[in-house]
């Protein structure tokens, strides 16, 4: 994607953010928006937690099994 591009969508973003209520009252609408205007790290950051959050579950669902057993 070219810097033209980004730019584009995020004036489009911060244009819905501003002028509309679709950042409170939609969650596709403030989920897409974050994604386009937050940081690269705290994309990463937020993956890396889901990633420990799956495998927490996992572990999670395991022990409980053999805890039962």
């Amino acid at each position: 994607m070219t810097n033209m591009k980004k730019k584009v969508i995020i004036r489009l973003c911060a244009k819905t953010v501003a002028e509309t209520d679709l950042y409170e009252t939609d969650n596709e609408v403030q989920n897409l928006t974050d994604w386009v205007c937050l940081p690269k790290k705290i994309k990463e950051n937020n993956n890396t937690i889901r990633n420990l959050t799956g495998e927490y579950k996992k572990i999670e669902s395991e022990c409980r099994r053999s805890w039962s057993a």
